[in-house]
């Protein structure tokens, strides 16, 4: 699919989605448009797993990059989050990023700041309750500029 195209990651994660239903089911695989992540608890394991998502991109006739391949990490930092095993967690360095810069004080960095917070949603403790408050800080014309 060529890039460029605005529709064309939409589709193509929606193309892998219907590629690996049941990993992505069974919850040890990631796929992010064309970052595959295998999870895994054991080196048996995720051999098992390994092999099976290789199998369906033969199948599919699609082609990958060794170059760009990584096999057999225990942990993996990827879009944001620290994979190891089947845990996934917020890299600690995005967290203290955030941590390091001022308490947004308009209403683009207040949007900002929840943006970053509602990436990593999953993560964080009736975030919906927490983020109401502060939502609604964005929505008050007076309250931040």
């Amino acid at each position: 699919m060529p890039f460029g195209i605005k529709n064309a990651p939409s589709h193509y994660q929606r193309m892998m989605n219907t590629i690996f239903p049941e990993e992505l089911s069974e919850g040890w695989l990631i796929i992010y448009i064309d970052d595959i992540i295998v999870c895994s608890e054991t080196w048996e394991n995720h051999l098992t797993r390994l092999e099976r998502v290789l199998q369906k991109i033969v199948q599919v006739n699609m082609k990958i990059s060794l170059k760009k391949c990584h096999f057999a990490y225990s942990e993996l930092k990827a879009l944001g989050h620290v994979v190891s095993g089947l845990s996934l967690g917020i890299d600690k360095n995005k967290v203290a990023a955030v941590l390091l810069k001022p308490m947004p004080q308009a209403k683009k960095e207040m949007q900002s700041f929840l943006g970053f917070a509602g990436y990593y949603r999953q993560h964080i403790k009736d975030f919906a309750k927490i983020a109401k408050s502060l939502y609604k800080l964005c929505d008050q014309q007076t309250a931040m500029k």
